[in-house]
């Protein structure tokens, strides 16, 4: 298939051949404010999550910051715990440290239970029973009921969850409940639409701290101070009759339905910068919005047909085998068919999954992105930012969806509101800073309650790499006015932070205390893991592209700041990265014994992916070193590991491993997808019956990877070069793909056959030309893409050789 044979009304769609018996199974709605979890079958089970339902309130994170600052945390205690270090005395400075712990962050929650019963009701002989359209975004069941052929539909679009049911003959009933797993206020029935009132933890503890209790706090009649409170309603309309029954509603001889489910918080409004809301209008608010939902969709009295969904914005297309659009058979097809057509749905899936978690407007994806069914969640399904927040987003910019990105941005000015109060009353420094976690509310302390383990409670970067995702952002869309008026001030915020920590020695280097590489351990004289006492590899990388990204965005943006000559001298100090005497990239200052040798994490490598200061071209002696890292740190692990090492192989140019660990992260996942496996790579995860990406357990980040990893094989365009087709596998033969986001703000189409470029076309929708940099295989060529023009290259010409062939950067076996 050719680039223009791929039309918009072709849609890829994935069947499971039974409903859902368990979460794993169910499979995801979203709009970025609503999420849904479709179990289907005759119980009709919707899980509903509200991105806005999470445990705490507006002021966990500073009531805790007075609490830590009154019991001594502050700038002269870090001045022991640099002494300490100087001093080699790492147990003393450990025990320092530990005072700098807050509680933990908060908990994203499940909301309601949605049912939609058709009592009777059985699967069709020989069709799926679930099928997923990830272009227009349904879920659509066939049932039986006695002699009458039944199709529900469901989608969420507008923060309402639309459930659509139409029957060849009048259905005997349709029962409707509404439960929650929180604590239920009340409910009311009102014609036909019910609604129940809910309560939100003010506290919620993760699973590792076991001494919490109760580890779901709600607030007592009497406390004040903020109202956890949430409310859901469900509206129905339809030809039949409807009754309430208990505990819900009861529809009866309706041949034709459309059910709505909206939501409503007070983290929501305050997530908006309103004002709170009495419960009675955020009631009232959502009951409308689900009767107009049920009601206003209907046009002349007829439910809405599955086309009625709007097509989602332009965004990348995959077609890697040149196959795309179809009925895709889950078990057989994707798990165990073709690879190609493994990876063009693991990045179709990707795409789904980021546009359905994230919206413009409100919170970021979290570790589940929008789905959980757990009130004791995995991690708190909280924003772990030393690489699962960030990894959550690495495919804005490549699939051209960086308008899902926004809720990115509100996050980082959340967290440097909180964070500029920690930097200052923690560590004596200007800007703002962030740790390990953080949540809805903008947590921005270490995490540990006084007894976490400095290897993952103590990393003072989490908001330095939230600020190279920003810068993502920018260069992928080009907007200068994004750049000045919201990535501009954070990222300035960052780099103050930067420059007061920032340490120089008699020698004139620079060095970091303390510093940590993200939950990993060197070993010490004595065998002894430690995490502090050297400086990481990971800390000092981000810091300099910072402060190299500061400088560009000051030129970009023509602006003067007296912030200029301390990062030019902050750079001067800074020291390369080490290579060791066995040719690897030094995750620390030193060359020390690894604790884990296989560890999940790959801090070291930042520079290389995402950021771009080592590349073949330009340190190629820091680009093997890098590959020998990699070497070593070996295959397995658990999805998002798997996407690091795919997308760091990508940039290296060698896509054969890259393709082996696609292959591994891509298997089916037979275990237990709730039990908490082991993290030092002794076992791997994989894919669970919804193709969700398990650890185990589930965590969304290696689905949201993998599409950012397989566009890297496909076109890179960081270093000032876009490179077509800079690592593609030798068993990708052919393929195209379509809409391919480009640095600069352009976009790209490409098509390859016999492993060789046929057609890439370069489009630019600025108002201006552009001249870029294009490289297919070893050669390069500038080329001028006028102001909202394209420019094509095809294959052969002169100027590109037919292939290259990257034996070099394949691994040695």
């Amino acid at each position: 298939m050719t680039i223009s044979d791929a039309t918009p009304e072709q849609t890829l769609r994935l069947a499971w051949h039974a409903p859902a018996t368990r979460w794993e199974e169910a499979l995801p709605l979203g709009d970025g404010f609503l999420g849904a979890m479709v179990f289907g079958g005759a119980g009709g089970r919707y899980q509903v999550n509200d991105a806005t339902v999470w445990s705490g309130t507006p002021e966990t994170s500073a009531d805790e910051l007075r609490r830590l600052v009154a019991q001594g945390a502050g700038p002269e205690r870090l001045t022991e715990v640099r002494a300490a270090l100087a001093a080699g005395d790492l147990d003393r400075a450990e025990e320092l440290l530990l005072t700098f712990e807050g509680r933990y962050s908060q908990e994203f929650l499940p909301f309601v239970d949605l049912g939609v019963e058709l009592p009777g009701a059985q699967q069709v002989e020989g069709e799926p029973a679930r099928i997923l359209d990830l272009d227009r975004r349904l879920v659509t069941e066939t049932l039986q009921v006695g002699g009458a052929r039944v199709e529900r539909v469901s989608r969420v679009d507008a923060r309402t969850l639309l459930v659509s049911i139409t029957a060849t003959e009048p259905l005997p009933e349709v029962r409707l409940t509404l439960t929650t797993p929180l604590r239920e206020l009340g409910r009311t029935s009102s014609g036909e639409t019910l609604t129940i009132d809910v309560a939100v933890p003010i506290d919620g503890a993760p699973l590792h701290e076991q001494s919490v209790h109760p580890p779901l706090r709600y607030a007592e009649q009497g406390d004040g101070g903020y109202d956890g409170f949430a409310a859901a309603a469900v509206s129905v309309w339809s030809d039949g009759t409807t009754e309430h029954g208990d505990p819900g509603l009861v529809v009866r001889g309706a041949r034709t339905l459309l059910i709505a489910l909206s939501s409503s918080t007070r983290a929501e409004s305050w997530w908006a910068g309103a004002d709170d809301e009495w419960r009675t209008v955020s009631t009232e608010t959502i009951r409308d919005r689900a009767r107009d939902r049920a009601t206003g969709a209907i046009a002349g009295g007829r439910a809405p047909a599955a086309d009625d969904e709007p097509r989602h914005p332009a965004a990348a297309r995959f077609a890697i085998g040149g196959r795309r659009e179809g009925l895709w058979d889950v078990d057989t097809d994707v798990l165990l068919g073709d690879d190609r057509l493994r990876a063009t749905v693991a990045a179709e899936y990707g795409r789904y999954l980021l546009t359905s978690s994230s919206r413009a407007g409100g919170p970021a994806a979290n570790l589940q992105g929008i789905w959980n069914g757990e009130l004791r969640p995995a991690w708190s399904s909280n924003y772990t930012i030393n690489i699962n927040t960030q990894m959550n987003y690495w495919a804005a910019g490549p699939l051209a969806v960086t308008a899902c990105a926004e809720p990115l941005i509100s996050l980082v000015e959340r967290l440097a509101l909180t964070g500029r109060d920690v930097a200052r009353e923690l560590y004596g420094c200007r800007g703002w800073v962030a740790h390990h976690n953080s949540d809805l509310w903008g947590w921005s302390l270490p995490v540990g309650m006084g007894h976490g383990a400095p290897s993952w409670a103590i990393w003072m970067m989490g908001g330095v790499w939230l600020t190279h995702s920003l810068w993502d952002i920018y260069e992928f869309t080009a907007d200068d006015d994004l750049l000045r008026e919201r990535i501009w001030p954070l990222m300035r915020g960052a780099t103050e932070f930067c420059l007061d920590w920032l340490q120089v020695d008699a020698d004139g280097v620079g060095y970091l205390a303390p510093s940590t590489s993200p939950e990993n351990s060197y070993r010490d004289a004595d065998g002894m893991p430690r995490a502090l006492g050297l400086t990481a590899t990971m800390d000092t990388e981000l810091i300099r592209s910072l402060l190299q990204r500061s400088l560009r965005a000051l030129d970009t943006l023509g602006l003067t700041d007296r912030l200029r000559p301390e990062i030019e001298a902050a750079l001067a100090v800074i020291p390369e990265p080490g290579i060791g005497s066995d040719g690897r990239l030094l995750e620390w200052s030193e060359e020390v014994e690894e604790h884990e040798p296989a560890h999940r994490h790959l801090s070291a490598l930042v520079a290389l992916y995402p950021l771009e200061l080592i590349t073949p071209d330009n340190t190629p002696a820091l680009a093997d070193a890098a590959r020998r890292f990699l070497d070593a740190r070996g295959d397995g692990a658990m999805g998002w590991s798997w996407a690091w090492k795919i997308a760091l192989r990508a940039r290296l140019g060698d896509g054969e491993t890259a393709h082996e660990l696609l292959q591994q992260a891509l298997t089916r996942y037979d275990g237990d997808a709730l039990r908490h496996g082991p993290v030092d790579g002794s076992e791997w995860g994989g894919l669970l019956p919804n193709l969700f990406s398990t650890h185990p357990p589930f965590q969304i980040d290696g689905n949201l990877g993998f599409p950012a990893a397989i566009a890297e094989l496909l076109l890179q365009s960081h270093a000032g070069v876009v490179h077509l087709l800079p690592a593609l596998p030798t068993a990708w033969t052919d393929g195209w793909a379509t809409g391919l986001g480009v640095r600069g703000g352009l976009t790209a189409d490409l098509e390859w056959s016999d492993g060789r470029l046929v057609t890439a076309v370069l489009r630019n929708p600025r108002s201006e030309p552009v001249t870029v940099r294009i490289r297919y295989g070893t050669t390069d060529r500038d080329v001028q893409i006028p102001a909202r023009g394209e420019h094509t290259v095809q294959h052969p010409v002169d100027e590109f050789p037919v292939r290259l062939e990257m034996e070099t950067g394949r691994r040695q076996r």
